[in-house]
């Protein structure tokens, strides 16, 4: 089985701001996303491009997964963003706006054309109506794709819909992104919660997001970080099951009708507690 890589919280900052690129290096979360787009202004984003390359070089970020989100194809910014995080090689590089299996085939070639090392992965953005219904294309469309990430905020505003509690307007995306990526076994994220005040809507967001299969969430507070980290990881009374749903399992000689409190057991679900433990043990292996 292979090992997972938690990716709880993920907590995007604007790569402008030393402060804070420099308080992610202490912070709790499981990945951070170096922000060249939406956080920073126009004529800040040269200094941000070069601030992003700066704190990958000097690293610092422990276990954390290190991204850097590049302005989206066809801005006057891309290139120029691309080739410098692809040369300064940090886990990911995020390519926001990703609508199709040909575009993440660009990329992918504009990694290699860049110099990106083998293990910088590309992250890309489901934002678009067009992006989520070719979901399953685009996460499928190259070994270099590892990570689906959700932008609720453009989604809600190409769907002309609002914002509300329970996310009734974007269920259907979200459900048809999730699917796409499991279809093609890459992780999926869910989007950001805007509302900072709000802690009972987000902790309620977080899990939703977890009952429809997300494996995390993108965040853009350190105060969202540990609601996230506990809502996406196991509970203890999933991992003592998942404990002994395999014990009862291995008493059986994994042959004939096994039970375990009450359950028939099959290979199925000796297959989910052993993700439940994998992840557990992952998440412990951090430290947290």
């Amino acid at each position: 089985m292979a090992a997972y890589r938690p990716r709880r919280s993920v907590l995007y900052l604007p790569a402008s701001n030393a402060r804070a690129v420099e308080k992610a290096r202490t912070l709790p979360c499981d990945a951070v996303i170096l922000d060249l787009e939406d956080a920073v202004a126009p004529d800040a984003k040269p200094a941000a491009r070069q601030a992003a390359v700066d704190a990958v070089r000097t690293g610092g970020f422990g276990r954390r997964e290190l991204a850097i989100r590049v302005n989206s194809v066809g801005t006057e910014w891309h290139e120029a963003d691309l080739a410098a995080a692809c040369t300064a090689g940090p886990d990911a590089v995020v390519v926001p706006k990703v609508d199709s299996a040909e575009t993440v085939r660009a990329l992918a070639a504009a990694f290699e054309t860049y110099g990106a090392p083998a293990r910088t992965a590309l992250w890309a953005m489901v934002e678009t109506p067009t992006a989520v219904l070719h979901a399953a294309e685009i996460a499928s469309a190259s070994d270099r794709l590892a990570v689906l990430v959700m932008g609720t905020n453009d989604l809600v505003k190409e769907l002309g819909v609002e914002h509300v509690p329970g996310r009734l307007p974007l269920q259907t995306s979200l459900g048809l992104t999730v699917l796409g990526a499991k279809a093609a076994g890459v992780v999926v994220l869910d989007g950001v919660y805007n509302d900072l005040s709000n802690s009972d809507g987000y902790l309620d967001e977080c899990r939703q997001g977890r009952a429809l299969g997300f494996d995390g969430k993108t965040l853009i507070h350190p105060k969202q970080v540990t609601a996230a980290n506990a809502t996406y990881a196991p509970s203890p009374e999933a991992v003592e099951d998942a404990r002994g749903l395999l014990k009862a399992w291995r008493a059986g000689g994994g042959a004939g009708v096994v039970t375990y409190r009450g359950r028939m057991v099959e290979n199925l679900h000796v297959s989910t507690a052993e993700r439940v433990l994998a992840f557990h043990d992952a998440i412990a292996a951090l430290g947290d």
